[in-house]
């Protein structure tokens, strides 16, 4: 409002000094120039400043942008859809875990699969596979990169076939195959710091909405839940973690959650700089957005490793989340190769900055 006030004051006064002058023909030409020139300077000076990007980039860039290949990305999430919904308890579960693995270890990392059962919503015990893929194992300073691979079985925010299961190319698939092509690039280029990628299962499982009776408890998040008090290595801790969520969609909007502005704010502020010094402003907006339970929750409050989650949330929904959420929509047709590549190389960015 001030700056528009100003515009207009210096609108007016220009007005006046130009009608001045047409009115004093014997006015010096000279002198007419010199006028004309601070009237200029005056309205260059009042004009409002616009925001390029919210982020504060301030500080001089000193981030490199790294090797990134969004077409490896977008091939690694064809592949998972390949199998069909990886719902815990089918085989398309099973063969993606193998899948995972292979790729992991042939991109020379240390591979863990954590197997348990969880319990879920309706009291079955499902099969729950973690997969933990470690570089640099023996490097004390670490950073944890996660995200949930599974599918959920229902599509509960659809308008036909709510009981059928989704294929969850960006709600699952997309951050797992992010993460393969950060493996794929940490073979080439080895970081100082330790990194665990650790891919969670049974997160998608909650209860569906189109149920009547809503049963209390966490049944989101059951394998992160697990591995939080459960670590792949005893006392395991990072010094930060990073949770991809709903990352390969056409248009996505990653801002500031709450939860992880709570535990860990500084951290996630410098990752939204990385973003910005890389030119990805326009997908890592500074808005602050109201708290998640994902899977980041269950990291930071029992792991206790400040976590941070980028994760898709618009304005355009009820729901604040894209309309394709837990719809058959969510399918390999909403991905984007430049989302894949803005947070693949904001992340591997953050990696080698760290």
């Amino acid at each position: 409002m001030v700056q528009r006030m100003r515009l207009d004051s210096s609108a007016k006064i220009k007005s006046q000094c130009l009608t001045l002058s047409a009115s004093h023909m014997e006015c010096k030409p000279k002198l007419i120039v010199i006028l004309m020139f601070f009237i200029m300077l005056f309205v260059v000076a009042c004009k409002p400043k616009t925001n390029e990007s919210n982020v504060d980039t301030s500080v001089a860039s000193t981030i490199q942008k790294p090797t990134f290949s969004s077409d490896s990305a977008f091939h690694f999430i064809a592949q998972q859809l390949s199998f069909g919904s990886r719902v815990p308890g089918t085989a398309a579960q099973q063969q993606c875990a193998a899948y995972f693995e292979n790729k992991f270890k042939s991109y020379g990392a240390s591979v863990v699969m954590q197997r348990t059962n969880v319990v879920v919503y309706s009291g079955k015990s499902v099969p729950c596979i973690n997969i933990v893929a470690s570089y640099n194992t023996d490097v004390k300073r670490r950073l944890l990169l996660c995200t949930h691979w599974d599918s959920r079985p229902f599509a509960d925010r659809d308008d036909s076939a709510v009981a059928k299961p989704i294929l969850a190319a960006d709600d699952g698939a997309s951050g797992a195959a992010i993460l393969l092509e950060i493996a794929r690039q940490l073979q080439q280029k080895n970081p100082q710091i330790g990194i665990d990628i650790l891919l969670l299962d049974v997160e998608d499982y909650g209860q569906p909405e189109y149920e009547l009776n809503q049963k209390q408890g966490d049944f989101y998040c059951l394998g992160t839940q697990y591995w939080s008090k459960n670590p792949h290595v005893p006392n395991y801790t990072a010094e930060n973690g990073i949770l991809l969520d709903m990352v390969g969609a056409k248009g996505a909007t990653f801002t500031l959650e709450g939860v992880s502005m709570q535990y860990a704010p500084a951290f996630m502020k410098q990752v939204w700089r990385n973003a910005a010094q890389l030119g990805y402003s326009n997908y890592f907006v500074n808005n602050l957005t109201d708290q998640i339970i994902d899977d980041h929750y269950y990291i930071n409050t029992l792991a206790n490793i400040p976590t941070i989650d980028i994760i898709n949330r618009t304005y355009t929904t009820k729901t604040g989340f894209a309309s394709h959420w837990h719809t058959h929509q969510d399918n390999i047709n909403i991905i984007d190769k430049q989302t894949l590549q803005a947070v693949g190389e904001t992340v591997l960015a953050t990696i080698f900055d760290f």
